[in-house]
């Protein structure tokens, strides 16, 4: 069978599974995919640094006039920022060099803010000087300024004897400071008038976040508040009629386009019409600066259009289905807009410009794209989107790859847990590991635990604190057995792996579940998350969060710390206090430098498990973070958990480590077991 007909037999098996109602687990839609990945040409072995996310094209962003794409482009070390014109031509280099990872437009389209994690350098797109503002804390940016020429609206920190003050500033292009406020409470988020005049504002109360109007004299009028993370909301525009709109799930399970009216009535401007995601883009006209395009992306990406745009947006996807579509909006009817193209199976973006005039879409950078030698998407696994029911009756959703052509009931299993555990697995992001082990031979598990955002308020609340070797932990655990049950994987050959909270689900798999877990490999993982998550809030770098919304965030997820009840739960679920039930090997990543997870707990946890005799071998990056982020230390990483796997499940085996990499691993391999080979003889 032809590739093209392959993707339009998948199309309609996953038609048919996303028409299932919501009530059944997913057996016969999942049966189906199944069929056609079967049915695959097998994939060819590519090499480790072919899954790597090449990074050629970051923060591309289309002007609100629609005349220009600025683009940041990385080759090796140096990244540049880049300017191409929509109506044809060639890009031109602006800077050539900077460390910035965001772009942001000026409202006239005369200017670039080019922001790093310290600074902010304004760029005019003529050539023009600029200025570079020292950011003072790394959520200094609110926004650009909807209401002046060519401005931002910024957050300042100021220390005082009694505390710390946050002053609300506008800085323009040429460096110029405006005060709009001076609060003594972390201020979130704005609005502004046509003139300028700050007319709302989204500021933490010291227990809540809190809506309120603010008047020609600056006095507050609050018109909603609500719990951390049990209600959130992000402010977008205000109206001239004095509507405010927001990003929000207050009233509602669902975040969603909402409007509140100037008597404080909140309105439902958009929601996902499937009923199961989160809101989790908006993207405003640049004219009218209402929402004009939103897009949910949990089990399937959707992108609708609002007003006027909505029949250019259906076009739009029309032209890219089964596809996740990002629309960036030109202002005026001749203006170009901006259209990225993603799917599970593209390791980077696609990049077009739609003409709303004619209706015609061309392709645009693309040799930039095409230098980092992207992987053919014949050669990779899709994700398939599934539901099954936990043991109490919770429909919990998840995700599946398989390696293409092989048969699914006689692959090693591998299940693949997020961090956070506040994030999820989206439908259509590319993720190479995931990727990698596919094309290695393994079935890759994504399970979007309840915990898991992107499904609603409700369900990212129902561990109630159960973060242990309890409910969290079941589900990862019954949707594996689930999978199994259902032909797919080898129930001798099952292995589990994650970063963060990943790693601490890995390490909790391999304590508590054996007779399912063959194998752990476990990233940046607390051996003690009572312990960690209160070491994280008194000294680690989200501790310091300026909006003080750390602790009440863990309370809600009943992760109280200063509960006795809940520390003295999860300390006795902990893999640390149950190391000497640890029988399968065990291979801990840590970095030297993390400020999430502290090295000394991984290596504290290795040491005891050293003690007792147990299989356990840990690498640790000396100078590295939370996650690696140089591409050896990467490499090194992905080597090290390929090898393991190899090792105890039987996929394919690793390509042998380069002399470079040799160099590298030699050093930071502390601890090693007998029975694995990490650096075989050449």
């Amino acid at each position: 069978m032809s590739f093209p007909k392959l993707l339009a037999a998948l199309a309609c098996a996953l038609s048919l599974w996303v028409a299932m109602p919501s009530h059944a687990d997913d057996a016969g839609g999942l049966r189906a995919a199944i069929g056609v990945e079967r049915a695959r040409a097998p994939a060819p072995h590519y090499p480790r640094a072919a899954f790597e996310p090449s990074r050629a094209l970051q923060s591309v962003r289309l002007s609100p006039d629609g005349r220009h794409v600025a683009y940041l482009r990385q080759r090796g070390d140096q990244r540049s920022v880049w300017l191409l014109p929509t109506a044809g031509g060639v890009a031109r280099q602006l800077l050539a060099r900077t460390e910035a990872d965001e772009l942001l437009w000026s409202r006239d389209g005369r200017w670039l803010f080019v922001k790093a994690r310290r600074s902010l350098l304004s760029l005019s797109i003529e050539g023009g000087s600029g200025v570079r503002i020292t950011l003072d804390n790394p959520r200094a940016v609110i926004r650009v300024d909807p209401s002046q020429p060519a401005a931002v609206v910024l957050r300042e920190r100021v220390r005082t004897s009694t505390g710390e003050r946050w002053p609300v500033v506008r800085r323009d292009a040429h460096g110029r400071r405006t005060l709009l406020r001076d609060d003594d409470r972390f201020v979130h988020d704005v609005a502004l008038d046509a003139q300028g005049k700050l007319v709302a504002l989204l500021r933490f109360d010291g227990d809540h976040d809190a809506l309120y109007r603010v008047d020609a004299a600056g006095g507050l009028r609050e018109l909603a508040r609500w719990n951390v993370i049990r209600e959130q909301a992000t402010l977008l525009a205000a109206t001239p009629q004095g509507d405010l709109f927001l990003d929000g799930d207050t009233g509602g399970n669902f975040r969603r386009v909402l409007r509140v009216d100037r008597d404080g009535v909140l309105h439902t401007v958009h929601a996902d019409p499937r009923g199961e995601a989160d809101l989790d883009q908006v993207v405003l006209d640049p004219a009218t600066q209402l929402p004009a395009v939103v897009s949910y992306r949990s089990t399937v990406a959707a992108t609708y259009g609002l007003g006027a745009a909505q029949a250019q947006v259906a076009a739009i996807g029309k032209r890219f289905p089964g596809r996740d579509i990002g629309i960036g909006i030109g202002d005026g009817p001749d203006a170009y807009w901006l259209v990225s193209e993603r799917a599970s199976t593209l390791r980077d973006a696609r990049w077009h410009l739609y003409d709303p005039r004619s209706g015609r879409i061309r392709r645009i950078l693309e040799q930039d794209a095409e230098a980092a030698q992207p992987l053919p998407e014949a050669a990779l696994a899709r994700k398939l989107p599934f539901a099954y029911r936990a043991s109490d009756g919770m429909l919990v959703r998840g995700f599946l790859l398989l390696p293409p052509g092989k048969d699914p009931a006689r692959v090693p299993l591998v299940a693949f847990v997020h961090g956070g555990p506040i994030n999820h697995f989206r439908a259509d992001d590319y993720e190479g590991i995931a990727q990698l082990l596919a094309n290695r031979g393994y079935a890759v598990f994504e399970s979007n635990f309840r915990g898991s955002t992107g499904h609603g308020r409700d369900y990212a609340l129902a561990p109630h604190g159960d973060y242990g070797n309890g409910r969290v932990q079941q589900d990862i655990v019954e949707g594996t057995r689930w999978l199994l049950a259902h032909g797919v994987g080898d129930p001798q050959r099952v292995g589990i792996t994650g970063h963060s909270f990943g790693g601490y689900s890995t390490l909790l798999g391999v304590t508590f579940q054996p007779e399912l877990f063959k194998v752990g490999v476990a990233g940046a993982p607390p051996a003690d998350f009572g312990w960690s998550m209160r070491w994280l809030h008194e000294f680690g770098n989200q501790g310091a969060r300026p909006d003080r919304s750390l602790a009440a965030s863990m309370r809600l997820l009943g992760l109280d710390v200063d509960d006795p009840a809940s520390y003295a739960h999860l300390r006795a679920q902990s893999p640390l206090a149950n190391a000497g039930k640890l029988r399968r090997p065990l291979l801990l990543l840590a970095g030297g430098e993390d400020r999430t997870v502290p090295i000394r707990e991984v290596i504290s946890y290795a040491a005891v498990l050293r003690h007792l005799g147990k299989d356990v071998s840990l690498y640790v990056e000396a100078d590295g973070g939370h996650s690696p982020s140089e591409p050896l230390p990467r490499e090194a990483y992905v080597y090290l958990m390929e090898t393991m796997l190899h090792r105890y499940l039987g996929g394919a085996r690793p390509d042998a480590p380069s002399p470079k990499l040799r160099d590298y691993l030699k050093p930071s391999l502390r601890v090693v077991s007998n029975d694995v080979d990490f650096l075989p003889k050449r």
